[in-house]
């Protein structure tokens, strides 16, 4: 049997604070297959950026265990690429020096062929001719194109991206949206999405799970009943308009409780 790329098993963490002790997270189990993208939903300070940090290897849980390829998870990993809330781009630094930071920061040099995979995501993500730029010379969306492209520079095998796409307006969220699952049908990673957008999780995501309120666990686990590949004529399907229907009542139940 092929173990899952992510497993968390009886998850449980708690922050110790000046003010006592916060409860994030509590019995939480789940899989993420190899290739497959999960979207996670819940209110604020449920616990979905601390899921990212466990898998990422930037926190010990507390209780339970994380997994990542049948490996209990003990410190960062380079098969694990991040993409954060914001792009977090050296401001000094061209686009090209941002997307290779990793590379730069691992070894301390860059070689020509670190360059030409560099240029290739720059493409990738529709970023031609911009390499020299700077980041203040960019959008907003740009910005979080840089991001993809240098969390994606080692060729990971998962991708976490914590809510990357919330800072944009709505035009630019639905046309990164939509890249994005060109971008991932071109090159398949196991992706893990955190957002607070119903109609994104339903319409990138192959399954969605939502959690409960702080300390949060798992309230319910869905498979998007949407095949792929999927475009902007996917946002018109019945079965996502139902499903983010639904998804919206689960939280809006949750939030009156």
């Amino acid at each position: 049997m092929v173990a899952p790329a992510i497993r968390f098993t009886q998850l449980g963490q708690v922050f110790h604070t000046r003010s006592g002790e916060t409860e994030a997270l509590r019995d939480v189990s789940f899989d993420v297959a190899q290739h497959e993208f999960l979207a996670v939903l819940g209110p604020s300070g449920c616990g979905k950026s601390t899921l990212l940090r466990l898998i990422a290897g930037l926190l010990p849980p507390t209780s339970g265990t994380v997994e990542v390829f049948g490996l209990p998870v003990t410190e960062p990993r380079d098969d694990i690429g991040i993409v954060f809330q914001k792009p977090t781009l050296l401001p000094w630094a061209s686009v090209e020096d941002n997307v290779l930071f990793p590379i730069r920061h691992k070894r301390g040099r860059v070689s020509a062929e670190d360059r030409a995979r560099a240029a290739d995501l720059l493409h990738m993500v529709g970023l031609d001719g911009f390499a020299n730029r700077l980041p203040d010379e960019l959008s907003g969306g740009m910005q979080q194109r840089v991001g993809i492209a240098r969390a994606l520079l080692l060729d990971p095998d998962i991708l976490l991206m914590d809510e990357p796409f919330s800072a944009l307006d709505a035009l630019t969220r639905e046309v990164m949206g939509f890249d994005l699952l060109r971008i991932f049908s071109e090159r398949p990673k196991t992706v893990v999405f955190i957002t607070h957008s119903v109609n994104e999780a339903a319409l990138l995501a192959d399954r969605v799970l939502v959690m409960t309120g702080r300390p949060g666990s798992v309230l319910t686990d869905i498979v998007v009943p949407v095949g792929r590949p999927r475009g902007p004529e996917t946002a018109n399907e019945r079965a996502i308009h139902d499903l983010s229907a639904h998804l919206r009542g689960l939280l809006l139940q949750r939030a009156a409780a």
